[in-house]
């Protein structure tokens, strides 16, 4: 009796454990099925608004001169005389240095004697010459009445002819001597050393009684007046940059002031090692404040519009290869994903190209929302639009 009581007390229990299965597997649970409910999202909006926009690349280079040169010496020889200084402004056709020239003087008279040498030559070669043609003419017109003989007249002739060369020859040693003495004042006129372009001297290398070879760097001279700007751009920039854009130029030791200037030249080539072309920025610099040699900060304007559509560049948000915003419409505060093109882009704003929009933009917390995801507005005043301008952020869309 015992047993057929324990056998039915096993076979409800196992009764019941089936029916619980069962009912945690079939039966529906509402809790389960219910799809959870996102909570809305705090947000922040802005309104689509028109305004100017500039497109601004940034690049950095170095200060260089209009143009700079070295003065030195075509000769050698000690420097007896150098009268500027670093800093001193040199006029074009200034003498700046003289070297020791009593070898080069003595030179030249030596040349000018030699030359008096030839002149003598010269005339006495003549003289023989026009006593050497008389006596030809005087043998031939004998020779013509049957009275000279024709040995005479071919002593004659021979005599001419050789006055002939030697003429020549006295009139080429006088040639000779000629190029030789101007030559010699050439080499005297290298003794003295004059800027041939004006400027300022930007480097001393030399002092007085120095002993210089040809070629040997005595003074730099610069220009400064106009400034040149050296920089790079790369392969992404190259074709956004041209000759003739405007460009400010920013140096660490005037802090925010501004010096104007424009694209002067861009290589026509990319390097192969790193991939960035030359490119040279002209400005004037009349008050002298840029110096070679200082580092520059170049902002180039690539693109300017006066009156555009605008939302922050905050709002906008990338999602793989398309570029959106999430914009709030209507009285619901539901956000809506808006695929957009952009256009001109700043680290403030970005231009929407295309399509039309209408409403208010989420500008943050826009990361955490999909497509119909509810926000919490921060107030009506914010959330919507007055639709006048505001002259920070320009014209809104009404």
């Amino acid at each position: 009796m015992t047993k057929k009581i324990l056998y039915v007390i096993v076979i409800l229990l196992l009764a019941l454990l089936i029916w619980r299965i069962g009912a945690a597997i079939f039966a529906p649970d509402k809790a389960k099925r219910k799809r959870p409910v996102r909570p809305p999202v705090a947000v922040e909006v802005d309104s689509v608004r028109y305004g100017p926009i500039t497109e601004v690349r940034q690049l950095t280079g170095t200060v260089f001169p209009k143009y700079r040169y070295i003065l030195a010496p075509k000769v050698s020889g000690r420097v007896v005389s150098i009268k500027k200084r670093i800093g001193d402004w040199v006029k074009a056709g200034e003498i700046v240095a003289r070297i020791d020239n009593a070898e080069y003087e003595q030179s030249v008279m030596e040349v000018e004697a030699n030359l008096k040498i030839a002149k003598a030559s010269l005339s006495e070669a003549r003289i023989q010459f026009d006593l050497a043609k008389q006596e030809k003419e005087r043998v031939e017109s004998l020779q013509a009445k049957g009275i000279a003989s024709a040995a005479e007249l071919d002593g004659a002739v021979s005599s001419y002819s050789a006055q002939e060369s030697r003429l020549e020859l006295a009139k080429a040693q006088v040639q000779q001597r000629e190029a030789s003495l101007e030559a010699s004042k050439i080499r005297l006129n290298y003794t003295v050393l004059a800027a041939s372009r004006p400027g300022f001297i930007g480097e001393r290398f030399v002092d007085e009684g120095a002993l210089l070879a040809p070629n040997a760097a005595v003074v730099s001279i610069i220009a400064i007046d106009s400034v040149i700007v050296r920089t790079t751009i790369t392969e992404k920039d190259y074709y956004h940059i041209r000759a003739g854009q405007p460009a400010q130029v920013r140096v660490d030791t005037y802090g925010k002031r501004h010096f104007s200037g424009s694209v002067s030249r861009i290589a026509p080539m990319l390097s192969e090692a790193s991939r960035v072309a030359q490119m040279e920025v002209e400005l004037d610099n009349d008050s002298l404040l840029l110096k070679p040699g200082m580092f520059a900060r170049v902002d180039v304007v690539t693109a300017q519009k006066e009156r555009t559509p605008l939302v922050r560049s905050l709002a906008v948000v990338n999602r793989g290869a398309e570029t959106g915003l999430f914009m709030v419409t209507g009285s619901e505060s539901v956000a809506a994903y808006v695929p957009v093109q952009t256009g001109i882009t700043t680290a403030e704003n970005t231009e929407i190209i295309s399509p039309a929009l209408e409403g208010v933009v989420i500008t943050l917390g826009q990361h955490l929302l999909d497509n119909g995801s509810p926000v919490i507005l921060p107030g009506a005043a914010t959330a919507k639009p007055s639709g006048k301008p505001t002259p920070e952020r320009g014209e809104k869309i009404k």
